[in-house]
C-alpha cells in the first residue's frame, strides 16, 4: 500500500511540474534583425586558343580580341545583394611568344570601365603557369563592375620567333569568381 501512495505522489509531482515548467515569450521579431552572408564560388571565363590561331590567311596577327556578353548584374537581386567581388586568373602559355592580355570589363555602350592586364611570358621549355594576384572589387570598383555588361578580351603577340600555320602550344586563361553576398 505504501508504494502505490507513494507511486501516486511521485506521478502528481511529475506531472504538476511539467505544467508550471519554466517557459518564455517567443520574439518572432529576431527574424527581422537576420542578415544572411553567403558566398559563392563559380567559373568566370577560360579560352584555349592554339598557336596557329593567331594566323589569318598566312600572316601572323599581332592582335586577337573577342567580346562577350555578361548579364550576372542583370538580375536585380544579384546586383542588389552584392557587397564584394574576388576575380582569380591563372594563364598557362606553351607558345613560345609572350603576350599581353587585357580583359575589358564594358558596360551596354561598349565604354570600358576597367581594364585589367596581364603580361604573359613566352614559353621556355618549363612549367608556364601564371597565378596572377586576386582582382579585388569592393566600394567604388564593385559599383563598376556592376555596370558591367560584356566582357572582352584584347591579346597582344609580342615580337619573337615566327608563328605560323604548323606552330605549336597553346594559350590558355581560366578564371573564377568568388562572390559575397549579404542579404536582410
Amino acid at each position: 500500500m505504501k508504494t502505490n501512495i507513494l507511486k501516486s505522489v511521485i506521478k502528481t509531482l511529475v506531472f504538476v511540474f511539467l505544467f508550471i515548467s519554466c517557459s518564455s515569450d517567443l520574439d518572432f521579431d529576431q527574424v527581422n534583425d537576420l542578415t544572411l552572408k553567403p558566398v559563392f564560388v563559380a567559373n568566370l571565363a577560360h579560352f584555349n586558343v592554339p598557336a596557329n590561331q593567331f594566323v589569318v590567311d598566312g600572316q601572323a596577327q599581332q592582335f586577337a580580341s573577342d567580346i562577350e556578353e555578361f548579364d550576372a548584374f542583370r538580375k536585380e537581386f544579384f546586383n542588389e545583394n552584392l557587397v564584394k567581388a574576388e576575380l582569380n586568373f591563372e594563364i598557362e602559355n606553351n607558345i613560345n611568344r609572350a603576350f599581353t592580355l587585357n580583359i575589358l570589363l564594358l558596360n551596354d555602350n561598349d565604354k570600358v570601365l576597367q581594364t585589367i592586364p596581364f603580361a604573359i611570358p613566352a614559353y621556355s621549355g618549363t612549367s608556364n603557369v601564371i597565378k596572377y594576384p586576386t582582382e579585388v572589387f569592393e566600394n567604388e570598383r564593385l559599383r563598376l563592375l556592376k555596370h558591367t555588361t560584356k566582357v572582352g578580351f584584347l591579346i597582344q603577340v609580342a615580337s619573337g620567333p615566327p608563328i605560323d600555320e604548323n606552330s605549336l602550344g597553346n594559350l590558355k586563361l581560366r578564371s573564377s569568381a568568388t562572390v559575397y553576398m549579404e542579404i536582410e
